[in-house]
């Protein structure tokens, strides 16, 4: 399953300057898996090593960090040579030995000649709860997220409908199969990015399947919480997590805390945010007052919204069926709308953005905003069909006299008044 993170591992092996690496993101995004392969195709050998599956492991980083007498002990213990610049060292599950985490700054600078990638889905959690001698400014870091809907593309075969969708989307033209691929989009919400998901849904196109294993992956969740969190803090990181769909299908989307439980309030959660956020499970959109750059000097962190980091596993969790989800889904516009929303926002992410919410005196609020690659502040409308009223999109335009806007709706490709008109599909194209 060919996905855009390789490039970005081809660029830190290949790199002058190359530090160990670590890879985040929540479980299941395929870390493990697309280390795996990189190894199997860009280097003589792969040495991985689990340090939550073999704790035998961890003796051999507590006598010293001294990288030269480590790679000795790791070639003996994994019956493995591992060759300066030719073999891939693979550390997973990292969080679950401390003394691996150090080492990473003293193989930084004594031992730059070995290339280490490790990688950890609760990573950020453990971080936040121990007291870790993190390598700051000795380490690369990637954040891989679930497939964009390229990627999903691409693993349906369809690759050349996405250059087409590129294409359309860099000249402003209409796109001919524009309705085929609304309904590629569709299924895009149902099955999600989540590779194993993906992947069962390419072999047996089993929508039971799906269900039952996004299931799975809800649950580990669940685990985690259980395993990762403090025991105090486990049932309030778990009603703040089952929160998001209900969060997302009100009118407002602004995350209230009443919605969690009643009467609560934000000390009571806001740590179990944090920590579902530190696990890659949610993020936020925090609101701005302004539209103004930089964005960041009109950011208010206390109003906010929360998106799941999977749209797949948020169509799970409001339990519609298959044909519901894939139809025009009428009777169920606040549920279009929270899934077109959490798809557009992974989007974005998932393209390097922090897409923020402006709202006005509470007269107003443009879904998104968000700094482009040069600097421009960008207003973003989302609707789920192809009703495109935009009172709120039109007061943010005639007050900022932005550039350009963009309205991704199920209308096709176009660009007029300053608007660019961007199909649910071509998302990943921003």
């Amino acid at each position: 399953m060919e996905r855009k993170f390789t490039n970005q591992l081809l660029k830190w092996k290949n790199s002058s300057d190359r530090m160990p690496l670590i890879v985040t993101g929540a479980r299941q995004v395929g870390k493990t898996y697309g280390l795996l392969e990189f190894g199997k195709m860009h280097y003589k050998n792969t040495v991985y090593l689990n340090f939550e599956n073999f704790s035998e492991l961890h003796a051999i980083f507590e006598r010293d960090l001294n990288p030269k007498r480590i790679i000795r002990e790791l070639s003996v213990k994994m019956v493995e040579t591992i060759l300066p610049d030719d073999t891939l060292l693979i550390f997973d599950e990292i969080q679950a030995c401390e003394r691996a985490l150090t080492s990473l700054k003293y193989f930084c600078e004594d031992a730059p000649q070995y290339h280490i990638a490790a990688a950890g889905s609760l990573l950020g959690v453990t971080l936040n709860r121990s007291k870790f001698s993190f390598p700051v400014g000795k380490i690369d870091k990637i954040t891989l997220y679930p497939l964009d809907f390229e990627e999903f593309l691409w693993a349906l075969g369809r690759r050349n409908g996405a250059e087409f969708i590129r294409k359309c989307f860099e000249k402003n033209e209409q796109f001919t199969a524009h309705n085929d691929f609304l309904d590629l989009y569709k299924l895009y919400l149902l099955i999600g990015g989540m590779p194993n998901i993906v992947s069962g849904y390419i072999k047996n196109q089993d929508f039971n399947q799906i269900s039952a294993l996004q299931r799975n992956i809800n649950d580990a969740y669940i685990a985690d919480m259980v395993k990762y969190a403090q025991a105090t803090e486990t049932s309030k990181i778990l009603a703040a997590f089952n929160s998001v769909p209900a969060q997302l299908a009100k009118e407002n989307h602004k995350f209230q805390y009443k919605i969690i439980k009643t009467g609560a309030r934000a000390y009571d959660y806001e740590a179990s945010l944090d920590w579902l956020q530190a696990a890659g499970i949610v993020r936020k959109c925090v609101k701005v007052t302004e539209g103004k750059f930089p964005l960041e000097l009109f950011a208010q962190h206390n109003s906010f919204k929360v998106y799941l980091s999977d749209t797949g596993l948020l169509s799970s969790k409001y339990q519609l069926p298959a044909n519901v989800l894939l139809s025009d889904f009428s009777g169920f516009e606040n549920i279009k709308g929270a899934l077109a929303e959490n798809y557009v926002f992974s989007a974005m992410t998932a393209n390097g953005y922090e897409p923020h919410y402006w709202e006005s005196e509470g007269k107003a609020e443009v879904d998104f905003v968000f700094q482009d690659k040069n600097g421009k502040i960008v207003p973003v409308e989302v609707k789920s069909s192809e009703h495109n009223r935009s009172r709120s999109l039109n007061l943010y335009i005639s007050k900022y006299e932005p550039e350009y806007s963009l309205r991704i709706s199920a209308k096709n490709f176009g660009f007029e008044n300053h608007i660019k008109s961007v199909p649910l599909y071509a998302v990943f194209c921003i």
